[in-house]
């Protein structure tokens, strides 16, 4: 009896001190991810939680992006964003996905007081990003316009045929899988596509005359496919401003209200392969039968992450009239 006796006093003694270290592991990583992101915050010079003006980098192809709108979403829903600044630099994309993220940056601007950068280039695509702003600032040396649609698709019937290859096909209508790489366009094929290209032109144009306030004559100077650098596009009217991002911050300062010199932060989009480490100490607390502790954890961790600083182509081609 008294041999059972010791044995249940040593297991006690053994749990409290398993709980002892369980909780001394928890209480480390929580010390842990509260260090990184204070040091994550102070590394940009931006406290959680202070008052800023968000940078939303847009740049390369413009293909519609889930990750882009949340990312838009964030920042519109953000209590510590002051102020927008849209950085473009950019050739355009996809139609659709030019409109989308159009309509995306038109409604945070509904939210927040918001400029267009164009840091490099905003042509076809990009310069329907820009559109969304209601300020425009530009680079002299930038490019902004291309405004204007294309289709391209290959055409490789007469290779096909050198190499002894022959496509057939049975289809429900002469227009159904038009146009094909396998055979020369029809006359009927190529005229219903132009008719696709024209209809979308015509939305790209008035899009630019609403959002510019161009009467007919100013949208035909800048609507035939041509870019223009920044110099030119101030005179033609598709730019405000001349100057850098400094400038368009001194705008939104100077006629939107938002407090001078705040610090500026990057906001990026939410990889789909992060994991961030308090969600990794949420883990290990699950691990260790801790089920509130990960639980508060993982409340964390959201807290965190709200406070984070965080078809048919309108694209340019570098010697290319569209």
């Amino acid at each position: 009896m008294s041999l059972d006796a010791e044995a249940i006093v040593d297991r006690r003694r053994l749990r409290r001190k398993l709980s002892f270290w369980r909780v001394l592991g928890v209480l480390a990583a929580v010390a842990a991810v509260l260090s990184l992101g204070y040091a994550a915050a102070n590394r940009t010079g931006v406290q959680l939680g202070q008052s800023q003006i968000a940078r939303v980098s847009i740049s390369g192809f413009i293909g519609g992006s889930r990750s882009t709108t949340d990312l838009l979403k964030r920042v519109g829903e953000s209590g510590s964003v002051s102020g927008v600044v849209i950085s473009i630099n950019s050739p355009g994309g996809t139609t659709s996905g030019s409109e989308e993220l159009y309509r995306n940056i038109r409604l945070l601007a509904e939210k927040k007081p918001l400029v267009a950068f164009v840091d490099g280039t905003a042509a076809s695509g990009g310069y329907i990003t820009a559109l969304a702003a209601d300020r425009i600032v530009a680079r002299e040396t930038s490019l902004v316009g291309s405004i204007g649609v294309i289709m391209q698709y290959p055409q490789v019937s007469e290779l096909l045929g050198k190499i002894g290859v022959q496509v057939e096909e049975v289809k429900s209508s002469p227009l159904k899988a038009e146009p094909s790489g396998f055979k020369p366009t029809s006359p009927e094929a190529r005229d219903a596509l132009q008719r696709v290209v024209n209809d979308t032109y015509d939305w790209f144009k008035a899009l630019v005359a609403v959002r510019r306030n161009f009467g007919p004559a100013e949208l035909n100077a800048v609507a035939d496919g041509r870019i223009f650098n920044g110099r030119q596009g101030l005179a033609l009217k598709l730019v405000d401003e001349l100057g850098s991002e400094r400038d368009a911050i001194a705008w939104l300062e100077r006629e939107k209200g938002v407090a001078r010199d705040l610090p500026v932060r990057d906001w990026k989009p939410r990889s789909s392969r992060d994991f961030p480490l308090v969600s990794w100490a949420a883990v290990g607390a699950d691990l260790l039968g801790l089920e509130a502790a990960a639980e508060g954890l993982r409340r964390a961790g959201a807290s965190i992450d709200a406070a984070k600083l965080d078809g048919l182509l309108a694209v340019w081609h570098p010697g290319l009239e569209k």
